[in-house]
């Protein structure tokens, strides 16, 4: 009960700060573009047109959720401890965990309402210009699924870096920290690694335990290949077997991402004084 009373206060915030408002548009707009603009070229050349609005939305969310989710949930602990309300938070009979527990889910509550309502336009207005084959809106859903998924995580690891830190700009400077390293700088050192070590001792196994280690990788992993139907337009396809990872695996990898943050998180602020 009282985890869901703060993630309610967390949603109230929100939409109090316009958060779930800007975010929501924000995506909706970009979601739109895409389907709107990117799909042009498919009534040519024959494709599904769902299925590259998916493949594109998918880099998209790759980089922007992420850093949505990050900028949500960095002052979680260390903001009200700035504005002196986490004392008063503590003195009433609620537990730390539950502290924790509640922000993470008020907040990826907010992130989920704005991939829904913004990715969802963008498949309504598909569906009004031209309705995609039915194995694509599968795909899609699974898309937006695992959107919210991607985002709790980092939700999830801003509120770990939140409960660390007494001030809200170092806060902040590690959610951006951890924004470069998860979505740009890990694959490139990935890949500079692997042609440095020219499959002399990294083999697949270990390349398949080093992607799953990124939860940005593991999400484009699971959305770019899950679906045969995706898995065309987006080069993941055919003899190379781009990623022999079972869905089961890539959702679990995620999934991990989640809990794992969120039970560090629960441990840090049990030993934070306030």
């Amino acid at each position: 009960m009282n985890v869901m009373t703060i993630a309610a206060h967390e949603l109230r915030i929100g939409m109090r700060n316009r958060w779930a408002v800007a975010t929501t548009v924000l995506l909706a707009a970009l979601a739109l573009s895409i389907a709107l603009l990117g799909s042009a070229p498919t009534g040519v050349v024959k494709t599904d047109p769902l299925a590259v609005v998916v493949v594109s939305l998918s880099s998209l969310t790759m980089l922007l959720v992420p850093l949505i989710a990050l900028m949500l949930s960095f002052d979680a602990i260390v903001g009200e401890h700035e504005r002196g309300t986490l004392a008063l938070l503590l003195s009433y009979p609620v537990a730390r965990w539950q502290v924790v527990v509640g922000k993470i889910l008020g907040q990826t509550t907010i992130l989920g309402v704005a991939t829904i309502v913004g990715y969802g336009a963008a498949g309504v207005a598909l569906w009004q210009v031209r309705a995609p084959v039915q194995p694509a809106w599968g795909a899609f859903a699974a898309m937006v699924g695992t959107s919210i998924l991607l985002g709790a995580s980092f939700v999830a690891l801003g509120c770990l870096a939140s409960t660390l830190v007494r001030e809200r700009a170092t806060a902040a400077g590690i959610a951006v920290g951890l924004w470069l390293f998860f979505v740009l700088l890990y694959d490139t050192a990935l890949l500079g690694l692997l042609v440095a070590d020219q499959g002399r001792t990294i083999g697949r196994a270990t390349l398949d335990v080093l992607l799953l280690l990124d939860p940005a990788d593991a999400y484009r992993l699971l959305n770019m290949s899950a679906s045969d139907t995706v898995s065309v337009y987006s080069g993941m396809a055919g003899p190379g077997d781009a990623s022999r990872l079972p869905v089961g695996t890539l959702l679990a990898a995620l999934v991990a991402w989640v809990v794992a943050p969120t039970i560090a998180a629960v441990a840090a602020f049990r030993r934070r004084a306030v």
